[in-house]
Formats: structure tokens, C-alpha cells, sequence
């Protein structure tokens, strides 16, 4: 059973009126990415530059491990929301990059150190949509001293 943090926020982001549907999929992807420690997140807009997908959703991890729970989160909370999985691909311990294609958009994971090799961030002339900050794990805290925290 999926946690209900990630539950609620993963609903509360695909019943957003100001995002449609793929886009509504593709952000609740990029929610769970940045929610399991994921860096550098980019959902990319290529609507009108590619006919494979119309979203690329992009995230580094710092290892394998991490990539992995990532990319199963994402297809759980996909699943759960009647999304079919075309395909999986970089399932396996040495993989450096795991790529899940969702139809309508895809998910790319990196490992951080890889994410340039591939450069799939300056594949498409296309426009990025703005990720909003509290998307990124503990961002919500940043800007808060240690005071407020009741640290010390």
C-alpha cells in the first residue's frame, strides 16, 4: 500500500485544474521524483517538436538504488492512477539511466554522474514548465531558520 503522503499529494497534483491531462500525469511524476531526493528536475514540453511523447519528464539520483525506488514509486502512483506502462527500460544494477515511457509522456532517471553523457536536456528546442519548489524534497523547510525549527 502506497503511503498517504505521497497518495494525497500525488491526487491533490493530478486533480490541479491548471494542469491537463498528460500534463496533470507528467508533474505528479516530477512530485514523486523530487519527493524521493531526486536533483535537477525538468519537465520538458515537447508537444510540438517530438511525436514520441508530449512530456519528458528528467531527474539525476546519486545511486542506482535511489534511481530504482524512483522509478518504482512512479509507476506505482501511475498505475494507481489508471496509467498504462508501455515499457520499462534500465532496470538493472549497473544501469545508469532507467527510462519508463508512460505513453503521453516519459520518465528519464539518471544517475547524476551520467546525466550529461546522454544530454537528453538539450535534445528538443522545446519550452520547460516551471516546476514549483515544493516539489523538491524538504523544500518547504528551506528558507526557515533553525530557530523557527525549534532546534537549539
Amino acid at each position: 500500500m502506497s503511503n498517504e503522503y505521497i497518495v494525497k499529494n500525488v491526487d491533490e497534483i493530478t486533480a490541479n485544474s491548471s494542469y491537463e491531462f498528460p500534463l496533470n500525469m507528467a508533474m505528479a511524476s516530477a512530485w514523486v521524483l523530487g519527493n524521493f531526493k531526486g536533483i535537477n528536475l525538468k519537465v520538458i514540453d515537447t508537444r510540438k517538436v517530438s511525436s514520441l511523447a508530449d512530456y519528458y519528464v528528467l531527474a539525476s539520483a546519486s545511486n542506482t538504488t535511489q534511481a530504482s525506488s524512483m522509478a518504482d514509486q512512479v509507476v506505482q502512483q501511475m498505475k494507481r492512477k489508471d496509467m498504462s506502462v508501455v515499457s520499462k527500460e534500465g532496470y538493472h544494477e549497473n544501469a545508469d539511466w532507467i527510462l519508463i515511457d508512460m505513453g503521453d509522456f516519459l520518465v528519464h532517471i539518471f544517475l547524476e554522474t551520467s546525466r550529461g553523457v546522454y544530454d537528453i536536456d538539450g535534445l528538443w528546442d522545446a519550452p520547460q514548465v516551471e516546476i514549483p519548489n515544493e516539489y523538491y524534497h524538504g523544500e518547504e523547510d528551506a528558507h526557515s531558520s533553525d530557530e523557527d525549527k525549534g532546534y537549539f
